[in-house]
């Protein structure tokens, strides 16, 4: 097979590799946030479980502990072994894994399989993102991101829609949409195929291009925060909004499916537009633009009633998302020395799914002691603060430039 970066570039749509990984970038929103329709439900399920508000809300971000535990060492074995092993297996058991919740009798053990869907997903995302930089660079590699951000929502989208469906019927059917992750198999065992060789350690030269030979590590450290923060704020929609809408007297299951629903595919959308919207403003305006619009969202459920506003608010919030997310991971891939590229996948990997695992740890509390309307309120004035924090180091660098 001809690899299309040593030749003429075939278009990304075209090239086979592209969609494989594409696919394979879907299982992320799948392993956590198609369940949270479901999640009143389950609780109802498991009353008599000790704790079992917590430990359903606990469902969602489960495997965001493994991933960050497992993240840095998937990376590490990536960069050693190879991507296309490690991406093959991790499907699989993100397959038996993501069904088991189907067939298992109690919520203890429903948590344990959402564990070992971690395991699965740590794998997958740091093989995939290490590809994505072998494969890619340039203004292809920032084209494929925007595209995976959107990939990622569209099929978010149909996975929620599709389980709160579910949902309605069985709590437990929503595990049945794991099962979906099967299709990625074939298209990844014929597309990704050829990789980089890996050189010894003492081949490998140091980085100089993008300043990375010295500081890269730094680098890594600053983009791995800011995805936490990140990741932390917005997590609260997946994790907080079934009990939110319950509070309302919604139905909670169809609320939740249309509000994430909504929040994924504007955030496709507005994925889909990034590169013109980088090239217009600039990285610095564009994280600027991202969080200002995700403090509208969560400014717009704190005012009420929310259920009139719920829609459009979560639509301002995925779009917001998506302009700032593929950002992160242009960073790091630009920073990292090529032969590191699956380990600052991994240490990414981690700061993106510790947000997701410290959100309901900290959002929960301040829902039952403050309530749901003045934590979105205090969530809209960081994430405004992070705007302007933004706009400010747009304008120092265009007063350095005129300088």
């Amino acid at each position: 097979m001809s690899n299309p970066e040593m030749t003429v570039p075939v278009p990304l749509w075209r090239d086979l590799r592209a969609v494989a990984l594409l696919m394979a970038s879907t299982l992320k929103i799948m392993a956590n946030a198609t369940i949270s329709p479901a999640l009143a439900g389950l609780a109802a399920s498991f009353a008599a479980t000790a704790h079992a508000g917590l430990l359903t809300r606990l469902l969602v971000p489960a495997p965001s502990l493994s991933v960050i535990l497992l993240a840095p060492v998937a990376g590490l074995l990536a960069d050693r072994y190879g991507r296309r092993p490690l991406l093959l297996w991790g499907i699989v058991l993100f397959v038996i894994a993501g069904t088991s919740g189907l067939y298992l009798p109690d919520l203890p053990s429903i948590l344990g399989s959402r564990l070992l869907l971690g395991v699965a997903v740590a794998v997958v995302t740091t093989a995939q993102t290490a590809l994505i930089g072998d494969y890619f660079s340039g203004d292809r590699r920032s084209t494929f991101l925007s595209w995976q951000v959107a990939a990622t929502n569209f099929g978010g989208f149909f996975f929620i829609v599709l389980a709160g469906m579910l949902a309605g019927v069985s709590p437990r059917l929503p595990f049945a949409v794991y099962g979906l992750a099967a299709l990625c198999l074939p298209f990844v065992w014929i597309a990704i195929v050829r990789e980089p060789s890996r050189p010894a350690h003492a081949a490998r030269p140091p980085e100089t291009r993008n300043g990375s030979a010295g500081n890269w590590g730094l680098a890594i450290f600053g983009v791995t925060a800011l995805t936490l923060a990140t990741v932390m704020l917005f997590f609260m929609m997946p994790t907080q909004l079934p009990f939110f809408t319950e509070s309302l007297g919604l139905d909670s299951a169809s609320w939740t499916a249309s509000a994430l629903g909504t929040l994924t595919l504007t955030g496709g959308f507005a994925a889909l537009g990034l590169g013109r919207i980088l090239v217009l403003l600039g990285l610095a305006r564009t994280y600027a633009l991202g969080y200002a619009m995700m403090a509208l969202g969560f400014g717009l459920l704190s005012a009420g009633p929310a259920s009139q506003v719920l829609l459009l608010a979560t639509a301002a919030i995925g779009a917001g998302y998506a302009l700032v997310m593929p950002n992160f991971v242009i960073q790091a891939l630009r920073a990292a020395p090529a032969w590191r590229r699956g380990f600052v996948s991994g240490i990414v990997t981690t700061g993106m799914f510790s947000g997701q695992l410290i959100s309901p740890l900290v959002s929960t509390p301040f829902a039952h002691g403050v309530g749901f309307e003045a934590t979105f309120a205090g969530t809209c004035l960081i994430l405004a603060v992070m705007a302007a924090a933004a706009l400010l180091v747009s304008l120092a660098g265009r007063r350095g430039q005129a300088v």
